[in-house]
């Protein structure tokens, strides 16, 4: 440290060690792995969701865990104003902002013509109008401090294509073109880096409240991970910045075969994944959680085995 800086103009050692933290999506699955993970090493957190209940329970496990402060910021990523309140909230009450962590999504099965259209609209909406948001709110801080880490969640869905996954198929190559887009705006500051984190199968509870119009519910395709396992690629990101990182050992296979061999992924791709990524129980047509969250259902993990 030199005359001319501070505590607070020093980057930790250890990512989250005294660091300010925003998680957006962090009352569920790989956001709230990693609001835990974060708060394990020290970092103040403002944790951000729809709902205020599951919000509530995931500040109480990152307590638990460690951290030196949590703040809860009940708020949609489609509503700007809610998304800037939480910016606020971590800038007002801590005087800066390290990281930011963008993990909220929604998912929908169903063929094309058979979605309702503003179910498909919400869960593209939500990636990207959503990332558009977090973005518009996040980058005005991180320009003034000359800093800052950004680590989007997104998907092996958003290097391939699936049938019945169009919807989210859309969202997460909507959304790695707008997060693209950004490291390329970003080149003149060279401490402020956005990342993205792409997970195969993960056993979150993202399948249990997806909207669906197939007659059942999804499963994780193996080889399935848990969420702590991204989440420790979403930390990861802070002390090695990558504009993608894949976060599932087969994910350059599949990639590989998506954009080498497309004829047999083609051939493949709908069989292998009525088998192994759909379960084999009946429901009757749901929303799901896309339009309001589903506080019972949220958690950490799912109910699958993962490695």
């Amino acid at each position: 440290m030199t005359a001319e800086t501070t505590a607070s103009d020093v980057r930790p050692a250890t990512p989250g060690s005294g660091q300010v933290v925003l998680v957006i999506g962090a009352s569920s699955g790989i956001g709230r792995a990693s609001a835990i993970q974060f708060a394990q090493r020290g970092a103040s957190l403002v944790l951000v969701s729809r709902s205020a209940t599951a919000l509530a329970a995931a500040a109480a496990d990152c307590r638990a865990a460690g951290a030196a402060a949590v703040d809860c910021v009940p708020g949609d990523v489609l509503d700007p104003a809610e998304v800037q309140a939480a910016v606020d909230r971590a800038t007002g009450t801590h005087g800066r902002l390290d990281v930011v962590v963008h993990a909220a999504t929604v998912m929908a099965y169903g063929r094309i013509e058979d979605v309702q259209p503003e179910v498909f609209e919400r869960v593209v909406d939500t990636a990207v109008l959503g990332t558009f948001n977090v973005f518009r709110a996040v980058l005005p801080v991180l320009r003034a401090q000359q800093r800052g880490d950004v680590v989007v969640v997104s998907s092996l869905l958003a290097s391939i294509t699936a049938p019945t996954m169009g919807a989210y198929v859309t969202a997460k190559w909507g959304q790695l073109g707008l997060i693209r887009t950004l490291q390329q705006e970003l080149r003149e500051l060279p401490d402020v880096h956005v990342s993205a984190v792409a997970p195969g199968g993960t056993t979150t509870p993202i399948y249990d409240q997806a909207a669906t119009v197939l007659g059942n519910t999804g499963h994780p395709p193996p080889p399935v991970y848990t969420p702590e396992r991204v989440a420790r690629a979403v930390v990861d990101r802070v002390a090695n910045p990558r504009r993608l990182k894949q976060s599932g050992f087969l994910n350059p296979v599949i990639i590989a075969g998506f954009r080498l061999f497309p004829p047999v992924f083609d051939v493949l791709v709908g069989p292998l994944l009525r088998v192994f990524g759909m379960s084999r129980d009946t429901v009757p047509p749901t929303t799901g959680n896309v339009f309001a969250p589903v506080p019972e259902k949220e958690s950490t993990r799912g109910d699958y085995w993962g490695i």
